[in-house]
């Protein structure tokens, strides 16, 4: 999209910068320009300019609204003489004036735009208008690479709840209750594989909720692609998510929405909540999946970590993620065929890189609580609705360190909906 933006000087001549807004989603566009000095104004041109109103710009619905306020921001140049007369069809810059000066006028304008642009563009859209269908991953992940890093001060910081689901989100009931009231701190993004065949439709708050998705497989790659599909989607759809919680349709919150919210905006340090394992049992069998040697140069064995697959990134650490590619291409390698039962790339790329690039920024451990006690076939237990009782909600929110809860845990049969919205106002909301 382009955009003439023209300047006058007292002498009525122009100067018209075309600005080129390359799409990073509607709320942070990224300016370009060219400069060009186009043409003498008529006398009505003239009046017309001076009739223009410099009243401060208010919030517009979209940004080729926005830009004729620009030139606002932007003081005009002039010029100290009359240029040479030319033909009406070419006209020539003055010998002494570079395209130089205005270019650097517009790009000491850019920190203003671009501190004023979060509050001047509405924060977010409904996914469905954010034209994400159809799009493929490389220019998913493109788009995502163009968005900031890191929130506006401006803004009230969001959660951004990644659902990665192959079936049915069982649980959207207690969800929603979850999500009450609580509308503009909170986005939801669902990953659905598009060869689950729904129940039913959802509705309410995940309605029209869905990235685009592909296939999943458990113990490949394609867990990875889904998820920087969700964490891409999430950083293009609204500047203000801060944290990024990935879930899948087992888990369920075992807090309020507002302690959830508070332990996570609360932490000055602005980590991300990551489970990052080295010197598991069985790690060299993992790390040697896909051959001996396949890893190195890029990751060697005393690097290779283990975590769990659900996790809280900051913006940051998201933002890494999505433009991360030297790790990536070794861990999307297939495994060897006598090597399947220890391929596990989803447990081991996110913490691995994490642990490489920034290990003081994250905490090392996971909020979402699962039990291991009697894994089966490399899942971890599955509640039944017998085993929901107000102890559980609290045995599960407890760590062996007093100074965080989980806040989340899994995995729960699709039959304990009934049993945990009994107990979530008096137990799973009730923050004691």
């Amino acid at each position: 999209m382009a955009a003439d933006i023209t300047f006058a000087d007292c002498n009525g001549r122009t100067s018209t910068a075309v600005i080129y807004s390359l799409s990073r989603g509607d709320n942070w566009p990224l300016i370009l320009y060219t400069v060009s000095i186009q043409r003498s104004l008529s006398m009505d041109e003239r009046r017309q300019l001076r009739s223009v109103s410099y009243s401060p710009p208010s919030p517009f619905p979209s940004l080729p609204k926005l830009l004729p306020k620009i030139p606002l921001l932007i003081p005009p140049p002039h010029f100290s003489h009359n240029p040479p007369k030319t033909s009406s069809n070419h006209q020539m810059l003055p010998p002494h004036f570079s395209p130089l000066l205005l270019s650097s006028l517009l790009l000491l304008s850019l920190p203003a735009l671009w501190l004023l642009f979060p509050e001047i563009i509405p924060q977010s859209l409904p996914l469905r208008n954010r034209r994400l269908h159809g799009v493929n991953d490389l220019n998913l992940l493109r788009r995502a690479i163009l968005s900031p890093p890191s929130t506006s001060s401006f803004r009230q910081p969001k959660i951004a709840f990644l659902f990665l689901t192959n079936t049915d989100l069982y649980f959207a009931p207690l969800w929603e209750k979850f999500f009450q009231n609580n509308t503009n701190l909170f986005n939801i993004y669902i990953h659905l594989d598009p060869s689950a065949q729904l129940e039913k439709p959802l509705t309410g708050l995940f309605a029209n909720q869905f990235v685009p998705a592909k296939p999943t497989q458990r113990a490949s790659p394609s867990l990875i692609t889904a998820t920087k599909r969700l964490l891409a989607a999430a950083l293009i759809d609204d500047a203000a998510n801060e944290y990024f919680a990935l879930v899948s349709q087992s888990c369920v919150p075992i807090h309020s929405f507002e302690f959830v919210y508070q332990s996570l905006v609360s932490d000055q340090r602005k980590r991300s909540f990551i489970e990052i394992l080295s010197g598991e049992p069985q790690l060299w069998d993992r790390y040697i999946a896909r051959g001996e040697d396949v890893m190195l140069p890029e990751v060697s064995f005393e690097q290779f970590r283990i975590g769990s697959q659900f996790f809280v990134l900051a913006r940051r650490h998201a933002h890494l993620v999505i433009r991360e590619r030297r790790l990536w291409r070794k861990f999307r390698k297939p495994c060897l065929p006598t090597m399947l039962d220890c391929c596990y790339p989803e447990e081991h790329y996110f913490p691995t890189l994490l642990s490489m690039k920034d290990p003081e920024g994250c905490s090392g451990y996971t909020l979402t609580r699962v039990n291991w006690t009697d894994t089966s076939d490399g899942h971890p237990h599955m509640y039944m609705p017998p085993e929901i009782t107000p102890q559980l909600i609290q045995e599960l929110r407890r760590t062996n360190d007093s100074s965080y809860s989980h806040l989340f845990a899994r995995k729960f049969s699709k039959e304990c909906l009934e049993p945990l919205m009994a107990i979530a106002d008096d137990v799973i909301f009730h923050d004691q």
